[in-house]
């Protein structure tokens, strides 16, 4: 199902070099990005498409860089890190086989220490929907992995 996630802005990426598109939106078809701008413009491109609205700001997903939160299982240490509105954890930190299990089967990417990279992914047209929306304080309101709601905050 086509679905557009629209926010009150859209950041391409974190960095002071991506600036916030207002009212900005991103198209999802099946776990891949298809359209990203300004809510108009992605209606335009999709107008049959479902439409979530968020409050906040819709940006790419974390990698989650530190230690796994604190849970009594694997899949909660997990769940914990999609509350964050990261989609990533650096395989230092997913250091057991239940660990890896739990990631594997939530589909969260673990990747290789020895691996560059950045605090935060960018959004890439027709890239893996992997994105999160951030109230004004900087709390996750929702983490999409793969196209799929993951989280949303109540």
């Amino acid at each position: 199902m086509l679905t557009i996630h629209a926010a009150d802005a859209l950041r391409y990426g974190w960095d002071e070099e991506f600036e916030p598109v207002p009212g900005g939106a991103v198209a999802v078809q099946g776990n891949r990005v298809v359209g990203m701008g300004t809510l108009a413009e992605v209606r335009e491109q999709f107008p049959d498409a479902r439409v979530r609205h968020w409050p906040g700001v819709l940006g790419p997903a974390f990698l989650h860089r530190g230690p796994l939160p604190d849970a009594p299982t694997p899949r909660e240490r997990m769940h914990a890190v999609l509350k964050l509105g990261a989609t990533a954890v650096l395989e230092e930190h997913a250091d057991t086989p239940e660990l890896r299990a739990a990631a594997a089967r939530n589909d969260i990417v673990v990747v290789p220490t020895s691996m560059p990279t950045h605090r935060r992914y960018g959004f890439l047209h027709a890239g893996r929907a992997d994105f999160a929306v951030f109230d004004e304080n900087g709390e996750c309101v929702a983490t999409v992995l793969g196209g799929r709601l993951v989280h949303r905050r109540r």
